[in-house]
């Protein structure tokens, strides 16, 4: 039996090593998987009691014993006995929960076959397979992201998966040919949200055929019970609804274009561009990217219906989606239409009511894709009698040759119902287009810049002063895209992107996006391409999307969806970096897009980019109105800024990183060798132990524990450092981060190590009582001095608080660490300020004592001064080389852990030498030799012979 987890559903799985898959794997964990496939295989089989196929099936497909052949699967087809994501109805015993089907859910069943093997009977196989469902897992996106072509964020997954109900049943059965019937009998379990696990024992009939066509697609199945209904197991039969592709065959789309009903909407008023049909996934490499439209429904909608699912008029749909797309050479497709009132298409669930089944073929005289789609019917009395034979709904889509700042949708189409205006299903024709969120090179795509003279106007006076040996960003790098920080006059911010379309006639948006075609240009070539143009003004077209809090104010107004998109053009000055656009804005309206819709293109936007090598800003500029202010449409100027990096930074900063990471690798084994030296210093000399301070070892001990405390998760956890989200360093920092932890932890070990020695030896030493006595001394002149630093701590906080001016957040916010002030971060660096004085305590000590051995090793103390002191001077290298300076990268001499700064890295290596020096001092002439003759001895007095009366 083939085991279960080949058939699971796909979830993402990160998987982080440091080692090569090629290498040496440790045998330990090669017997841990062995061990865990065999458990899991043995719950496998022993899950799945005996019940009787001929009792529950015989009926259906009768059974046949069968051979030892296995069939390849690739014999009936890629997706034979396969639902995915399928719709069902009941199921709440099983799951504990009523499943939801919507935009925000994610309730599905999916059926996959295992093993198959011929029987003795014709056209009758054994089928072993699993069914599984999932119940609802609700994710709320960010922001009501509903606009006309707002960038989307990718919202990252949490570590820990959101708990969901689910169930999974084992099965086995026999499927026969002739009938496409299917009959299977198993068992499985579930796990609820809340609750116990349950065992059902289940009989699961589906009705699939070796053939599927547009009509004949639909795939029907019940799961039921096999216990009596008052068994705690029994459960309401549930029945499934998906669609099958298995053996697609066209039946209707070539008879629809003979019979002429795609001339009615098929215009030749703009010119569309052709594809080259010479490979089967030409199509498709093109309407997947796209995915997702926006529809706009004409103007007649309060009088007749437009609603293309054949509902009632008032609930319109806003976007349009290509899901399961499956090309063939020629051009043909075929797939499902998905209508959604959410652009956030986090799910794929299939939703009979919200889905179009279609058919498509590429006409190369026209230029466009026509598509023949049914609606699925009878949905609501019963999922065994849904069909779909309305086939009324036609649709085309083309690509366009020419874009422009109002017409930025590189794909465009229409859909439309070929029945009469009293008809039931008739709905008025709808146009669509792709939202721009995922652009991709299409051959031949050209952008017409058609505001060059207001450009010419508007920029004229920004012409910028060129500086001898200033280099900005070229306008073919990656660097020409920005995150951005937009601020109202009221200083509320919105967050968002500002991203490259076109740089002359070069279409750069896929590269910029990530996506590229077959044999486009990469971003590379254009990154090594050097522009041969004497003139250094260039063209260019942007998209600037940002969303905001609801109390960001436009037009005196706060946006409707808290989103805004400027689609602009203009110009770029390479020798000044100054960017320069005219822009428009779409004008959102909370009903459903119309031809109504307009924009406002009386807007400017500045930008002015800093040199490659120079720090601070990336990016600062401005976007206004040029409007009048008694305009409706006006708004006060609108202040943008971005703290990203340019590629050069990156890449310095990346190397910066694995430098110091070296470094903190080296630092910490240093700390162990030093630790281990002492420890061999104290077992060849004894009698040292209890003269070392007590303090001190409980200052350096810490040192070590504190940091393994903030960061022991990274030890067992896959953590992902925060260096990694803004420099996209992938999982290697946290692999050193966890050898870092591992060394920081043999230090730790070795110094406690030492801690207790010294401890124990006091107590077997008989000058106990004057080593405590002077032990306390030091605690006592300490304490008030680490108290009193953490106090001036205190008040450094309360006073930067103060005088820092609080900035609005949202949910979108970007924290900038560089101006973050907390009162754990300043107790934090004040730590590291004890730390690196690790010697005062002994000082003191030696002071009270006065011992005259040899307490700490020359190289301990010497060493230990050196590794806490060294990350200050390459803090002094480090600002003065890097022309970018980021807090939160710093991983050696990290500022968080220490104070830093010029005037911090110069007092604090002169402390520690000094501390050293005294250390030195008093090893070799006395605990007080660093004290005035006069204090250096105490008062003792002497022993004097009694003289008796005899004596006399």
């Amino acid at each position: 039996m083939e085991s279960t987890s080949s058939s699971m559903p796909k979830s993402r799985v990160s998987v982080r090593a440091p080692f090569n898959s090629a290498g040496n794997h440790h045998p330990f964990l090669v017997l841990f998987f062995f061990i865990f496939l065999l458990i899991t295989n043995i719950s496998t089989t022993t899950c799945t009691p005996q019940i009787s196929y001929a009792q529950h099936c015989d009926y259906v497909v009768p059974e046949s014993a069968p051979t030892e052949q296995l069939l390849d699967s690739a014999t009936y087809g890629a997706k034979f006995l396969h639902i995915g994501n399928g719709y069902f109805t009941g199921g709440e015993s099983i799951l504990g929960e009523t499943p939801k089907f919507d935009d925000s859910s994610s309730s599905f069943a999916m059926f996959r076959h295992g093993a198959l093997y011929r029987t003795q009977t014709e056209g009758v196989i054994k089928v072993q397979g699993n069914l599984y469902f999932r119940g609802p897992r609700v994710i709320t996106p960010l922001g009501n992201i509903t606009h006309r072509r707002l960038l989307r964020f990718r919202i990252n997954q949490p570590r820990f998966p959101i708990r969901r109900s689910s169930a999974t049943f084992v099965l086995y059965g026999f499927w026969s040919s002739d009938s496409g019937k299917l009959c299977m009998v198993g068992s499985g379990w579930s796990q609820p949200k809340q609750g116990n696990s349950r065992l059902f024992n289940v009989v699961f009939k589906l009705n699939f055929a070796n053939k599927s066509s547009i009509i004949h697609s639909l795939v029907r199945g019940t799961l039921e019970s096999v216990d009596t209904e008052d068994s705690f197991s029994y459960f309401k039969p549930v029945s499934i609804l998906g669609i099958s592709q298995n053996g697609y065959e066209y039946t209707l789309i070539d008879r629809e274009i003979e019979s002429g009903f795609f001339s009615e909407y098929s215009s030749d008023e703009d010119a569309s561009l052709g594809l080259d049909l010479g490979e089967r996934l030409s199509i498709c490499s093109f309407g997947r990217p796209a995915g997702e439209f926006e529809l706009e429904y004409g103007s007649d909608c309060d009088t007749v219906n437009c609603n293309p699912l054949g509902r009632t008029p008032g609930l319109l749909p806003k976007f349009m989606y290509f899901s399961q797309i499956e090309c063939q050479y020629g051009g043909k497709v075929h797939m499902m239409l998905r209508f959604s009132n959410s652009s956030s298409n986090l799910f794929q669930t299939f939703i009979p009511d919200w889905t179009l089944v279609a058919e498509g073929a590429w006409n190369k005289k026209k230029n466009q894709l026509y598509v023949v789609a049914c609606r699925i019917l009878n949905v609501a009395n019963s999922l065994a009698d849904a069909f779909g034979v309305d086939c009324s709904i036609k649709l085309n889509l083309r690509f366009r040759a020419t874009i422009s700042i109002k017409n930025r949708s590189t794909i465009v189409g229409q859909i439309w119902s070929n029945r009469t205006v009293n008809d039931s299903g008739y709905f008025s024709r709808i146009v669509f287009q792709d939202t721009g969120n995922a652009p991709f090179d299409l051959p031949g795509l050209k952008y017409e810049y058609t505001e060059t003279d207001k450009v010419s106007k508007a920029c004229a006076k920004k012409k910028g002063v060129k500086h001898r040996g200033k280099v900005y960003p070229d306008e073919h790098s990656l660097d020409m895209r920005f995150d951005m920080s937009v601020k109202d006059s009221k200083g509320q911010v919105g967050w968002g992107h500002a991203l490259p379309i076109f740089v002359g006639d070069k279409f750069v948006g896929a590269a910029l996006y990530g996506k590229f075609r077959t044999g486009s240009p990469r971003l590379g070539g254009f990154q090594a391409q050097v522009s041969t143009s004497h003139n250094s003004l260039v063209n260019v077209s942007y998209k600037l999307s940002f969303t905001s809090s609801p109390s960001f104010k436009l037009m005196g107004k706060s946006s409707p969806s808290g989103s805004v998109e400027i689609s602009a053009e203009g110009i770029y000055d390479k020798e000044t970096g100054i960017l320069c656009m005219v822009g428009c804005r779409h004008l959102q309206s909370n009903k459903p897009s119309t031809k109504n819709d307009s924009l406002d293109c009386e807007i400017l936007v500045n930008a002015q980019f800093a040199p490659l090598n120079a720090g601070g800003r990336r990016v600062k500029g401005t976007i206004e109105s040029t409007r009048e202010k008694s305009d409706e449409l006006y708004f006060q100027r609108l202040e943008l800024s971005s703290n990203s990096i340019y590629l050069s930074q990156a890449a310095e900063s990346i190397w910066r990183m694995d430098l110091e990471i070296t470094l903190v690798l080296i630092s910490n084994t240093f700390a162990c060798v030093f630790v281990g030296l002492q420890l061999f210093h104290v077992k060849r000399h004894p009698e040292v132990l209890p003269l070392i301070s007590v303090v001190m070892l409980i200052v350096l001990t810490l040192g070590h524990m504190i940091p393994l405390l903030l960061n022991f998760e990274a030890l067992f956890v896959a953590n992902r450092n925060r260096q990694n989200v803004f420099l996209g360093s992938g999982g290697w920092l946290e692999v050193n981060e966890v050898i870092v932890r591992v060394v920081t932890m043999v230090a730790f070990l070795l110094q406690f190590r030492l801690l207790q020695l010294s401890w124990s030896s006091r107590s077997n030493d008989g000058s106990e009582n004057g080593l405590w006595a002077s032990e306390k001394k030091v605690l006592y002149s300490s304490l008030p001095l680490y108290i009193g630093g953490a106090l001036i701590a205190w008040f450094v906080y309360q006073s930067k608080s103060s005088y820092q001016i609080p900035s609005p957040r949202t949910r979108l916010a970007p924290v900038n660490y560089n101006q973050q002030h907390s009162l754990w971060g300043g107790l934090k660096s004040y730590a590291g300020l004890i730390l690196d004085g690790f010697l005062l305590p002994q000082i003191i000590f030696n002071l009270f004592f006065n011992p005259e051995e040899k307490a700490l090793a020359s190289p301990f103390y010497i060493g230990t001064t050196v590794v806490r002191l060294l990350p200050h001077a390459y803090d002094l290298y480090r600002a003065h080389s890097s022309t970018w300076k980021f807090d939160l990268s710093y991983i050696y001499a990290n500022h968080r852990m220490d104070l830093y700064s010029t005037a911090w890295d110069v007092i604090i290596p002169c402390g520690g030498v000094l501390f050293a020096v005294l250390i030195y001092l008093q090893q070799r002439f006395g605990g007080r030799c660093i004290l005035p003759k006069r204090f250096r001895d105490s008062s003792v007095y002497e022993k004097v012979p009694v003289v008796t009366n005899d004596q006399l």
